[in-house]
């Protein structure tokens, strides 16, 4: 069966991928593309090293429930980045919801769950491991991932962390590289296998910070998903940036909760974590070397290029001039 989606009407995408098919030799990607009367999905697929990664981006016409089965052995590192989609193992005593922004690890032999979304998108980023490549990933790891693969190696179900994750910058920040991603597939191969590593290690960082930390400010659903508008909204108008003051008008959030909100789930306050992305994007475009440094500069809402040459040095230890060689 590999993994099917369906609703109370019937199939609407099933993908016949198992784990004989983590062997695939080389490196393949393919774009993940399907439209049903509910609405559409796009999307692209990697395949290399006993690993798939996947990106899927579904916008829908009316709010859904849909119901997802797999019976396919794997290690599943899921970052839900919008909507809500749940996972329940027969092994497993409870059931596991991501909602937007969260990440969670899972291995299994058959897994089923469902896909809510009342606000007509969903978003989700994938690597899916066999257990030979998974191994070679982990390494040795911290004590959280050594009991993890020790569950793993006796081929009984297992989740990574007992709650969903939030995902910080720094987890964002691989995802967006591998979605921007130009080298050819001979170095975009070495280049996922790189940040597929670093991304256990920052979801075994995140475990770590969740056994000292308790949620303080965002006690209710609603608080947290108003802390992720203003996210959203944050980055769309980077150029021009909101106040604190506004943008908590605009998230339909008070000020005090923003900011204490903002800091819990991502770990920066809210303008460190817009300086630290568009740092980031910067360091791209450099990298690209399509702008001139005075584009990328003001495009990213710098008041000057010495600013944004301040800020650059700082952070990365040189100049803009230097990074871009």
């Amino acid at each position: 069966m590999g993994f099917e989606l369906k609703n109370e009407s019937g199939c609407l995408f099933k993908d016949n991928f198992n784990e004989h098919d983590f062997e695939t030799p080389g490196f393949r990607s393919e774009p993940l593309e399907f439209t049903s009367p509910l609405g559409t999905t796009k999307g692209m697929q990697w395949f290399f090293d006993g690993m798939k990664m996947s990106y899927a981006a579904s916008v829908f016409n009316q709010p859904l429930a849909l119901k997802w089965t797999t019976d396919t052995e794997m290690i599943t590192m899921h970052f839900n980045l919008e909507g809500k989609v749940s996972v329940f193992d027969k092994e497993l005593p409870d059931a596991f919801e991501l909602s937007g922004n969260e990440h969670n690890m899972f291995y299994g032999k058959e897994a089923e769950g469902h896909i809510q979304d009342e606000e007509l998108r969903l978003k989700l980023f994938l690597i899916q491991l066999s257990k030979k490549s998974f191994f070679t990933l982990a390494g040795e790891g911290n004590d959280a991932i050594k009991r993890f693969a020790d569950k793993v190696a006796a081929g009984k179900s297992a989740a990574f962390s007992p709650s969903s994750l939030n995902i910080d910058l720094p987890l964002q920040n691989c995802i967006t590289a591998i979605l921007n991603c130009r080298y050819v597939d001979s170095l975009k191969r070495m280049y996922f296998f790189s940040k597929a590593m670093e991304m256990l290690v920052l979801q075994a960082e995140s475990f770590d910070r969740s056994l000292n930390k308790k949620s303080l400010y965002l006690k209710k659903e609603y608080d947290k998903e108003r802390i992720l508008y203003a996210r959203d909204y944050l980055l769309k108008n980077m150029d021009c940036p909101p106040t604190l003051t506004e943008l908590s008008k605009i998230a339909g959030i008070n000020e005090y909760k923003l900011k204490r909100g903002f800091k819990e789930t991502f770990n920066q306050t809210v303008f460190e974590y817009l300086s630290d992305v568009r740092l980031e994007m910067a360091k791209n475009d450099l990298l690209e070397k399509r702008k001139t440094i005075t584009e990328i500069a003001f495009e990213l809402g710098y008041c000057s290029l010495q600013h944004f040459s301040t800020a650059f040095k700082k952070k990365y230890g040189q100049s803009p001039g230097q990074a871009r060689g």
